[in-house]
């Protein structure tokens, strides 16, 4: 099931909204994770930040082919082997992966999704013990230059009690001067 409201624009453009390392550091997705999903994978621009940093694999997600095979050459172009992209609708089948697989699961700028709960869930039936899960979703202010329309825009409390409702702990909210149109929050798979 494609998201609703789930339409790129240019990749230029797009990479201009955020500062990856940044937002990976701030939000925990480090040296200390070892493998990691990715919701929703758009260009890739996460992705290969990524992949950079972890010990492990990062396995990129989407339902659009072109995203798919744009994180695969950008993967390749920048020699990274430990990036598996494949395209995949995530909501309907989850992610693929077995139980307790993962350290750490990446929901950004999808969250408008139309059933938030079972994609939070998804994130913490495939999470280690102690596995996180990092949020970042465009500011509920309708003067960003981009994001879904208000009428379906999570506000930073209700991805929170999503992640709650889903099972998971939460941790803290994330400040991200790097990334002035978003807000991020971290939430956490019980020990």
């Amino acid at each position: 099931m494609k998201g609703r409201e789930s339409g790129m624009p240019e990749a230029a453009y797009w990479a201009t909204f955020f500062d990856c390392a940044c937002v990976l550091s701030r939000l925990e997705c480090n040296q200390n994770c070892v493998d990691v999903v990715e919701f929703g994978c758009g260009y890739g621009d996460f992705t290969i930040q990524a992949a950079r940093v972890v010990q492990g694999d990062v396995y990129a997600l989407d339902i659009e082919p072109e995203m798919v095979e744009a994180t695969v050459a950008r993967a390749a172009l920048n020699q990274l082997t430990n990036v598996s992209a494949a395209v995949r609708d995530f909501v309907e089948r989850g992610a693929g992966r077995p139980d307790a697989s993962v350290d750490y699961v990446m929901l950004f700028n999808i969250l408008h999704i139309e059933r938030p709960v079972e994609l939070l869930a998804e994130s913490l039936r495939i999470l280690r013990p102690a596995g996180k899960v990092g949020i970042i979703h465009w500011q509920y202010d309708p003067k960003t230059p981009r994001g879904p329309s208000m009428n379906i825009r999570p506000r930073p409390e209700q991805c929170r009690d999503w992640g709650v409702e889903a099972g998971l702990v939460f941790d803290r909210w994330e400040s991200l001067p790097c990334c002035p149109h978003h807000y991020g929050l971290v939430l956490r798979k019980a020990e």
